[in-house]
């Protein structure tokens, strides 16, 4: 329902999920926002949505075989560069958005581990509401439309409407990778 949105469902499966996870626990994370966050090979700058000029460590290993592994499927055209893992608790979420157009690529995937939740993607002209129910080690990838038009959200809130009624959210962790446009990348060098 939502044009550009791919789902891949049992992307990564438990075992992988955990190695994963343990891998990104190993790391020190941000607190600076109401989730806690790392970045990787560009720091996302919240203030202007997009590229920011503090450093940022290279990918660790394991986003780096995620990011081939997304080129290597086709998702991409050319290894992601850019990632930012998000720690939502029950409770925490994330509001309305499109990822910063002028610094991003065209495309932007995400995966999701150890809880489910919904995204929810709104058309910003017809006011449409896709929920779209991501389970761990699934794979979200935005492209087109989904991508540039759609806004997508994570409602904050400890429960999500399952097919048998209400599911409560456990810890979950994202893992969204994007490629930086060269462009923002070399502005932000000369400045």
């Amino acid at each position: 329902m939502v044009p550009g949105l791919l789902l891949v469902h049992h992307w990564l499966d438990e075992d992988g999920q955990r190695r994963l996870t343990a891998d990104i626990d190993t790391a020190p994370w941000s607190s600076q926002l109401r989730r806690r966050v790392q970045h990787y090979g560009h720091r996302y700058d919240y203030g202007s949505r997009g590229v920011g000029d503090a450093p940022a460590p290279p990918l660790p290993g394991w986003a780096a075989t995620l990011a081939l592994r997304l080129h290597e499927d086709g998702h991409f055209d050319r290894p992601p560069d850019q990632v930012i893992v998000n720690e939502y608790l029950p409770g925490q979420g994330i509001s309305a958005h499109v990822d910063h157009v002028p610094s991003f690529g065209p495309v932007v995937a995400s995966v999701s581990l150890l809880s489910a939740c919904a995204m929810e993607f709104t058309h910003p002209e017809n006011k449409t509401r896709v929920p779209v129910r991501l389970e761990p080690g699934s794979l979200c990838v935005m492209t087109g439309p989904a991508r540039f038009t759609w806004r997508h959200a994570i409602p904050a809130r400890k429960s999500d409407l399952g097919p048998d009624g209400r599911v409560p959210r456990g810890r979950r962790v994202s893992v969204t990778l994007r490629t930086v446009v060269q462009k923002a990348a070399v502005s932000r060098a000369c400045r």
